[in-house]
């Protein structure tokens, strides 16, 4: 790698900015200073590309596309007629083809990007700080006007007597295995751990999921409830409302030992996944020597600005425990990187910020949920509407899920929209736009929507707060 990057490194440890981390948001921080004029140093550990290129959303939405193909084949039978078959002839093949899209790509989009960029000298190394604000990288001191950190994130390994003595993998390592396991048990019923078991599930592992508080715990209960019927109905078990005793190897496998509603129960698998979350990459930054402060969960403090603590150091991305979201980040990155460079004063703003879990049915939501829009004062109003009322789901002849969106009372303003539908991730983007205009659910009820698309659904659901949708024609306002 370094053989690629050598055209950038120069004799000097004195730039305008050094950015440490070199994933998405780096990269983006390190760009955009360079096109103002700036020098940076952009200083990467491990492999260049960060989390999302490597580990994280290109391996697991490749897998997911790949897997996609089984289902799809026995879903074939909801239609008369239609006989289809797909089986996992060679899932090695499958993990080594993925391989080769994340190398290709961090490739693409991150090592043969930095050679058009003069301004940007590449160091590889662990940085830390000094209490000067300067930064040490191997024997390498690194001097800097300022400083932005988008060291992002690793996963969360929870604090359960008995799992050091006990094998197990993470999403990274869990989508590099040669070998399907005959079950899985996936701890945690995030985005991840829904992502990753049913894409085990689907090659035809027995999956379970354990969980505290169910799958997608910070989703309208309505999504929740929903994908867990999809998941059961799909032979994926999900046991919620655990209290995780110990862990024990037993044989090839592992047992976990847990409670449920007082009775101790035992959960046995071949493997097991840890998908508790992630945690922000600080513990080797030296922090408190320079004066940054960190938040309860590890994460670096930071104004609307993007600000640390400390003058003239910044914070973007996972590193910050919030928003982890590689869009989110390389947009922090900007706002940063203009912030520290320009003398600008942007403001962060994640109100209409876009989610998405790539389960099947999608998971998709943008704005406030029903709880946060009462905690924020807002007399509530909601509309949740089955997609047995959305066309295109009938004609797929796939209801698997629902749109609920969530408006102020008196004003009629939107103010969250929520989907679960099998091409819901595609159909967000309209109500973050709406959400953005401010618009009422009357103006969107109002516009046109090409009929037979997920997407119309946003228009019934709308029309739904003071109309029966049982009693509208097809495309009719």
């Amino acid at each position: 790698m370094l053989d690629l990057l050598t055209p950038n490194i120069v004799d000097t440890d004195t730039f305008d900015l050094a950015v440490i981390g070199a994933g998405s948001a780096g990269f983006s921080a390190a760009i955009t200073a360079a096109e103002d004029g700036a020098r940076v140093a952009l200083i990467g550990y491990g492999t260049i590309g960060g989390t999302c290129v490597n580990f994280g959303c290109v391996p697991s939405k490749a897998m997911i596309r790949a897997v996609e193909t089984l289902h799809t084949a026995k879903a074939a039978a909801r239609f008369d007629g239609v006989k289809a078959t797909a089986s996992v002839t060679d899932w090695a093949a499958m993990v080594a083809q993925k391989q080769a899209l994340v190398d290709d790509l961090r490739a693409a989009k991150y090592v043969d990007v930095l050679p058009n960029y003069e301004g940007v000298t590449y160091i590889e190394g662990q940085a830390r700080f000094a209490k000067d604000g300067s930064l040490q990288v191997g024997e390498r001191i690194i001097r800097a006007l300022k400083v932005i950190i988008a060291t992002g994130s690793s996963p969360h390994v929870p604090d359960i007597p008995g799992l050091d003595g006990v094998d197990w993998l993470d999403s990274t390592s869990a989508l590099e295995q040669a070998e399907l396991p005959k079950s899985l048990m996936v701890m945690g019923g995030g985005y991840i751990g829904v992502e990753i078991a049913q894409i085990f599930a689907r090659a035809g592992v027995d999956v379970t999921i354990v969980t505290r508080r169910g799958l997608l715990p910070e989703a309208e209960p309505e999504v929740s409830k929903a994908l867990t019927k999809a998941f059961s109905d799909e032979g994926i078990k999900v046991l919620d409302g655990l209290a995780y005793d110990s862990f024990e190897k037993s044989g090839e496998g592992v047992t976990l030992h847990t409670t449920h509603n007082g009775a101790a129960v035992r959960i046995e698998a071949e493997k097991l996944l840890l998908a508790t979350g992630r945690v922000p990459n600080t513990g080797s930054l030296a922090l408190d020597v320079a004066g940054i402060d960190t938040n309860a969960r590890g994460g670096i403090v930071i104004d609307p600005q993007m600000r640390s603590t400390r003058e003239g150091v910044y914070a973007t991305g996972d590193v910050t425990g919030t928003d982890q979201f590689v869009y989110m980040a390389a947009y922090g990155a900007e706002l940063a990187a203009k912030n520290a460079m320009n003398g600008n004063t942007l403001n962060y703003d994640n109100s209409v910020m876009p989610a998405v879990v790539f389960s099947d049915p999608q998971v998709a939501s943008v704005g406030l949920t029903e709880a946060l829009a009462k905690a924020a004062g807002h007399e509530v109003v909601t509309s949740v509407l089955g997609l047995e009322h959305v066309p295109r789901a009938l004609a797929a002849r796939d209801t698997r899920g629902l749109i609920k969106l969530v408006a102020d009372k008196n004003s009629k303003k939107l103010l969250g929209a929520h989907i679960i539908a099998p091409e819901g991730a595609d159909s967000i983007q309209t109500a973050a736009m709406a959400l953005k205009m401010g618009m009422t659910y009357d103006d969107l009820g109002a516009m046109i929507f090409p009929y037979l698309t997920t997407v119309e659904g946003l228009k019934l659901a709308a029309q739904t707060f003071e109309k029966d949708v049982a009693k509208l024609s097809c495309c009719a306002g």
